[in-house]
């Protein structure tokens, strides 16, 4: 995701609060956020589920939707997500 100019600290404050209840929610196995050295207002995330019906379930949290809500406005452009899959 790509934060626009003046907005990035207040979008990691915003990605902070949601990342605690992330981590503890049933299915959630890992949750990485980091950000590119050649472009800091491009942040990247890796997240693993157990499955498609946990990352659903992640997906239809309150404080997900708080976040997504949040950082309307905030983005250029929308989110790129790639799923991958288990070998």
């Amino acid at each position: 995701m790509t934060i626009l100019p003046g907005f990035l600290e207040e979008v990691k404050a915003i990605l902070k609060e949601a990342l605690i209840p992330t981590l503890e929610e049933p299915g959630c196995e890992a949750l990485y956020e980091t950000g590119r050295k050649d472009d800091p207002h491009k942040l990247v995330f890796f997240e693993v589920f157990s499955s498609a019906a946990a990352h659903e379930f992640h997906l239809d949290q309150d404080y997900t939707k708080r976040m997504f809500a949040a950082l309307e406005g905030k983005m250029s452009g929308a989110s790129i997500l790639t799923k991958l899959r288990p070998l």
